[in-house]
């Protein structure tokens, strides 16, 4: 007798008034929560790795949402579960690049575990605006220090070749691009991912930043990984992080700090702490060190960023 009722396990992959749907064996399901979910205050995110079961006999094909499997990680803004990788949108000019914005980036991914992989967009305007020579130092400038540290830095320009650099960087998992609003993470995901048809904007001159034009997290299926479009975010918490805790998301600062004279040392004010020492010898960067300091305050003030 052929069974009913058949059990499949599978990814969140979009989320649309209480639908959930599903990727499994290479097929698109859709589901919706059991009922004591509610209850249960369970909310499915995208990303969420799942156990459903169908109905062979519904009509209607809509899966039953049976079982949240235990997350890695997971992001409140925007709303992705288990997250691999994330690429870091940074464009160079319009809005103008920002070292203490990219630390923020970087400081809120490494504390969810996450890999972080820095794009650098619109060079082409860059050098309209500044030159050549310019540019091309600004560039250098900015490789250069986030190489050092051990992130990759992608400088990406709309050209063939550095598309085709940029699809060599997925690996099997769950990727999400973020950034600020504005600096082109719609139109790098159209070149990547020509069927998703995403919507890009212009920038708001108001505010010297881009409108919210992607309004639903969805993954979308490349290569052996699932890339998440996602809204750029303007507001960046660290409540989850605690002071003692941020030096382990600046790479350079928690490898000097093992040897700091006190293991409690969070290189603020301190003696004989290697950290400072080695800012103040050029080997960690001065811009670096204030922004971890002025995270450290805001931990410290449980404060949000803007």
């Amino acid at each position: 007798m052929k069974q009913l009722i058949t059990s499949h396990e599978g990814i969140i992959y979009q989320a649309i008034s209480g639908f959930y749907y599903v990727w499994s064996e290479g097929e698109s399901f859709v589901t919706k929560p059991r009922g004591n979910f509610r209850h249960l205050k369970t909310n499915p995110l995208v990303g969420d790795r799942v156990r459903f079961v169908m109905d062979q006999q519904d009509e209607s094909q809509v899966g039953r949402l049976e079982e949240i499997f235990e997350r890695d990680n997971y992001l409140i803004r925007p709303s992705v579960a288990n997250v691999d990788y994330a690429l870091i949108v940074m464009s160079l000019i319009e809005p103008a690049f920002s070292y203490n914005l990219l630390d923020y980036f970087l400081v809120s991914m490494e504390s969810h575990r996450i890999q972080p992989i820095i794009l650098l967009t619109k060079y082409d305007l860059l050098i309209e605006q500044n030159g050549s020579a310019k540019s091309r130092l600004q560039v250098k400038e900015i490789t250069d220090l986030y190489e050092k540290i051990g992130y990759q830095v992608f400088l990406f320009d709309q050209s063939e070749e550095k598309l085709k650099a940029i699809k060599t960087l997925f690996q099997e998992g769950i990727y999400v691009m973020t950034g600020q609003s504005g600096v082109g993470k719609s139109t790098l995901l159209n070149q990547l991912l020509p069927e998703a048809e995403i919507k890009t904007n212009q920038i708001s001159n108001h505010l010297n930043r881009g409108k919210h034009t992607t309004r639903e997290v969805t993954l979308y299926r490349f290569g052996q990984g699932l890339l998440a479009d996602t809204p750029g975010f303007s507001a960046i918490d660290f409540d989850h992080l605690e002071k003692e805790d941020l030096a382990a998301c600046f790479p350079e600062i928690y490898q000097a700090g093992a040897q700091c004279r006190f293991r409690s040392c969070i290189h603020k004010n301190e003696p004989n702490c290697h950290v400072k020492e080695r800012v103040a010898s050029g080997s960690i960067s001065q811009s670096r060190y204030q922004n971890y300091l002025q995270i450290l305050e805001k931990i410290e003030n449980k404060k949000i960023y803007y």
